[in-house]
């Protein structure tokens, strides 16, 4: 039996949207690069530079304790544009937060299943929901959000790129749990991840983390181990409903 939440806090993609990790570019986006730079990489460079960039940051992510997170220009100076030449760097730099926004926001994000069902029945129960999540573009997520009328649902949306950590750091969760008033062990912390969403939980001491997964999930996975799993937010809301 899990503990009554006095508040739900929800990863974003993955657990509020469908991830679709492996995602193209969306149309236009390298294009866009490819002319702020005068062309001086090809379209298909610039798409070996962008992979690299993002390998590389990930690799960065995973092996560091601290996790600061990257603001838009490290990401685009740092990273993306290491060893162009001045002018391009000075142009993508000039222009990273609106790249980074492109770079995030994707057209097939789709709404997981039970979603909308779950934030009605918050909304009507008075419990507070917060987004927090991992992101290039906390911006590209709320305006996702607010396409789909529901801004109103959430009490605050918490992105690594604007708090300047990312989990599995406990900022993450203190900082959304301060917003909202409660305090961590008052709340369940919902992910797809297990070595951020979950970890993250646990570093914050919340009353419970539940895993989420969009997509198969394998037993040596579970470390550190979720203290429910669910499908989908339909199943979600079911485990709400009868710990409310």
């Amino acid at each position: 039996m899990l503990p009554t939440p006095r508040a739900l806090l929800l990863d974003f993609g993955g657990t509020i949207v469908t991830s679709y990790r492996v995602t193209p570019f969306e149309p236009g986006f390298v294009e866009r690069v490819h002319d702020l730079i005068g062309g001086v990489l090809s379209v298909d460079e610039l798409k070996s530079e962008l992979n690299r960039a993002d390998a590389e940051r990930g690799a960065w992510r995973d092996s560091t304790d601290e996790q600061i997170e990257l603001t838009h220009e490290q990401l685009w100076g740092d990273y993306v544009a290491k060893g162009w030449p001045d002018a391009a760097r000075e142009a993508v730099l000039a222009n990273a937060r609106d790249l980074t926004y492109a770079w995030a926001r994707r057209s097939n994000w789709k709404l997981r299943p039970g979603i909308l069902d779950l934030l009605e029945f918050t909304v009507g129960r008075g419990l507070p929901v917060a987004v927090v999540s991992n992101t290039r573009c906390g911006a590209a997520h709320r305006d996702f959000l607010d396409d789909r009328g529901l801004t109103g649902a959430l009490g605050v949306q918490i992105y690594s790129d604007e708090l300047g950590y990312f989990k599995p750091h406990p900022e993450m969760v203190f900082a959304a749990a301060r917003d909202l008033r409660v305090e961590p062990a008052d709340c369940w912390f919902v992910g797809d991840l297990v070595h951020t969403d979950i970890a993250a939980g646990r570093r914050a001491g919340v009353g419970a983390a539940i895993l989420m997964p969009d997509g198969e999930i394998s037993s040596v996975e579970l470390d550190p181990r979720p203290d429910a799993i669910v499908a989908d937010g339909t199943e979600l809301l079911e485990l709400l409903r009868t710990e409310i």
